[in-house]
């Protein structure tokens, strides 16, 4: 199996809901370092699992979405403990979106999956992964 990872980063505060989250159910940000991995069986005609600057690009889309905002002031997260684990699997429907819809060019709808990879400290991180089919979250 091919890979390719690139690698962007986002800035929120958000707090949560719960009494297991302690401290952090007051508002507070984070910088999450996010790791983007494609995955294919197959280059495509230039060789390429993706297009790397295209794939950063539109990661940055996405993120850019976010960055610098309240996710607890968002109405898609309304609700939602937006735990790095839960933004993980957010970032990864966008870019399986993407990946389906011809957003990562024509090669990039061969991905066959996506390993999404946030890391909110140097000690802490959690990721999603799956194949680029439907997506589960409804986000």
């Amino acid at each position: 199996m091919y890979s390719v990872t690139i690698r962007d980063h986002f800035m929120i505060a958000h707090s949560f809901h719960g009494e297991v989250f302690g401290p952090a159910r007051q508002l507070h940000g984070a910088t999450y370092v996010v790791d983007a991995t494609f995955k294919s069986r197959h280059l495509d005609d230039h060789n390429l699992v993706v297009d790397i600057g295209l794939a950063s690009r539109v990661l940055g889309e996405i993120l850019e979405s976010w960055n610098y905002r309240n996710l607890d002031e968002l109405e898609a997260f309304r609700g939602q403990n937006t735990t790095t684990e839960f933004m993980a699997r957010v970032v990864f429907d966008e870019l399986a979106g993407a990946s389906r819809d011809g957003r990562l060019g024509e090669g990039g709808r061969k991905i066959q999956s996506i390993r999404v990879r946030l890391g909110e400290s140097h000690r802490a991180w959690a990721s999603y992964e799956s194949e680029t089919g439907e997506s589960e979250s409804g986000t």
